[in-house]
């Protein structure tokens, strides 16, 4: 089974962490969740995004989440694949360069990655997007399409491969993005 890297952080979407998390673990698949600054055993903060009906998604507090893994520790090169949740946590995890690097060695050694919602705002500052179908959460459109990317308007529920890249909109994607993620994994 594939060894997967988890670039998360503080106030990464709950049900984006969490779900994959465990859901690539019950397959069979090791995940090292990891955060800059923090070591295995600290935990990050979560918010859970819902949608009531409003104009853009309603945050609450999530579950503290444990890492598993040693941020500064990591050794890319022997891992198999890169799950990127969404949330918040994307907009500032992109100002760290040590992160837009990890992200660029999966896309130059096309291993397979998965970015979900925000995730695509990690997947833009690292330059990787030219040329690609990319779903995201829709407020991220005009970031897709700066980094040269095509954005996939699909449904909320649904979720697009590109080569070795598998993006969807939001967690209520997991069913399909989870099924299309482990595929490139097998």
């Amino acid at each position: 089974m594939a060894k997967v890297l988890m670039i998360t952080g503080d106030f990464v979407e709950d049900y984006e962490n969490m779900v994959p998390f465990q859901a690539l673990q019950a397959m069979g698949h090791e995940v090292d969740a990891v955060c800059p600054d923090k070591k295995a055993g600290d935990t990050i903060a979560t918010a859970i995004h819902d949608f009531e009906g409003d104009q853009t998604y309603t945050e609450k507090p999530g579950h503290n989440f444990a890492l598993n893994a040693d941020f500064a520790a990591i050794d890319v090169t022997s891992y198999d694949a890169l799950y990127i949740p969404g949330g918040r946590a994307p907009e500032y995890l992109r100002l760290n360069p040590e992160v837009l690097n990890h992200i660029k060695h999966f896309f130059n050694t096309n291993k397979p990655v998965a970015a979900i919602c925000h995730g695509a705002q990690l997947l833009t500052a690292a330059g990787v997007l030219e040329n690609r179908k990319c779903s995201a959460y829709p407020a991220c459109q005009p970031e897709v399409e700066s980094a040269g990317g095509e954005y996939m308007n699909i449904d909320i529920d649904g979720a697009v491969t590109d080569g070795n890249l598998v993006t969807s909109p939001a967690w209520p994607a997991h069913p399909a993005m989870l099924k299309q993620f482990n595929a490139l994994l097998s």
